[in-house]
């Protein structure tokens, strides 16, 4: 087992999932995005987790995010949010992913994946009503809706759309996210006049699921929330979520030194030390998912207390000053993100990012230690 490991507080996890199913509401579904290693934090085990407390879905961005789960034995509904390469159509369907369509083609070649494995898999219409990404314009829908239903090997399992600044409390955001809502009612009613059933209706990711009520539809696709944090990237807004973050990184002084008056540590001699002082090696760097951007800036929490990186952050390893006089040992503890530490989201404060990004950061040569 490495010095530097990642925890994953699965009741922490239970807890904000507990608190989506709450704000959910009865008799709504949820799917619980596992996409990306399930942001860091260990694919198979939150999606064995999320389905053990009622979740009814999964989403992923890759045919092979949906291969590990089948591979775990996880037989759910798996949603493949992304768009599937034409040669990774006939797994698709072997495994019994659910593809987002938004064109003919992409219909199409479904269809004809599916006819060829003698089999019928379901789909779901995705319409893009304002984020500009996957998805049909809304005008197309019914007539997309009715090709889904006419294919004798495609059945249209649900239609979705992605919501762009439901996280935003500005007045312009939440304009624009009623606008993405009524452009996405004006395609569903369209396809039932055309007595088309869209099958299970989702569109709400974290910030919708708190701040727009009417997204919720059938299904909810929270994201961020059932790992601890606030979509809108800064400090909770009014009325979010009270939940607690999931993962915590730890690592363990590898080395300790004296450092004199005047010497500089590691690459660019970025920091020179003031008076003597005592540093700590940490084993974990930028390969680990520590951002090199954060030295000089981010801190530890070891024993207690808040100690800074100081030097570049290097491939494997960084630097911390323990000041003068400590006497820390060898091998103790350093919590580098964390509930109770400095947050996955202060760092990505400090980085202009979002905490997505951190925890989707932590490389896999990081052990999960699951508590």
């Amino acid at each position: 087992m490495r010095a530097t490991k990642a925890i994953i507080y699965l009741d922490n996890f239970r807890e904000n999932l507990g608190q989506v199913k709450k704000r959910a509401g009865p008799g709504r579904r949820i799917c619980v995005p596992v996409k990306a290693d399930a942001y860091g934090h260990g694919a198979v085990r939150i999606a064995e987790t999320a389905l053990a407390e009622g979740a009814y879905a999964l989403g992923v961005a890759t045919v092979g995010e949906g291969a590990e789960l089948r591979r775990a034995g996880i037989r759910a509904p798996v949603l493949l949010f992304s768009q599937a390469l034409g040669e990774e159509l006939g797994e698709l369907v072997s495994l019994d992913l659910t593809p987002f369509v938004s064109d003919p083609e992409s219909i199409d070649m479904a269809g004809r994946a599916a006819a060829l494995a003698g089999k019928t898999i379901t789909a779901h219409l995705k319409i893009d009503t304002g984020m500009g990404r996957m998805g049909c314009r809304p005008e197309e829908a019914a007539d997309l809706a009715r090709r889904i239903g006419e294919h004798p090997r495609l059945l249209l399992g649900g239609t979705a759309t992605h919501l762009a600044v439901s996280d935003s409390w500005e007045a312009e955001d939440r304009a624009y996210t009623k606008a993405q809502l009524g452009r996405f009612q004006e395609a569903l009613s369209a396809m039932k006049a055309a007595g088309l059933d869209p099958g299970i209706i989702h569109a709400a990711n974290s910030g919708a699921l708190v701040f727009h009520e009417d997204a919720l539809f059938d299904m909810v696709r929270p994201g961020i929330f059932l790992y601890g944090y606030s979509p809108a990237g800064g400090s909770p807004l009014e009325g979010e979520l009270p939940v607690k973050p999931v993962m915590e990184v730890r690592s363990a002084l590898a080395l300790i030194k004296r450092v004199r008056k005047g010497e500089s540590l590691s690459y660019g001699r970025t920091w020179t030390a003031s008076e003597d002082t005592v540093a700590g090696v940490l084993p974990i760097g930028y390969a680990d998912g520590l951002p090199r951007l954060l030295s000089n800036k981010h801190r530890v929490l070891i024993q207690g207390r808040f100690y800074p990186i100081v030097g570049r952050i290097c491939m494997d390893q960084c630097l911390v000053n323990l000041g003068p006089g400590s006497t820390i040992p060898r091998w103790e503890e350093a919590v580098v993100f964390g509930p109770g530490a400095e947050t996955a989201a202060g760092m990505a404060r400090q980085l202009g990012t979002i905490s997505y990004e951190i925890t989707c950061g932590v490389n896999k040569r990081v052990p999960r230690i699951y508590q």
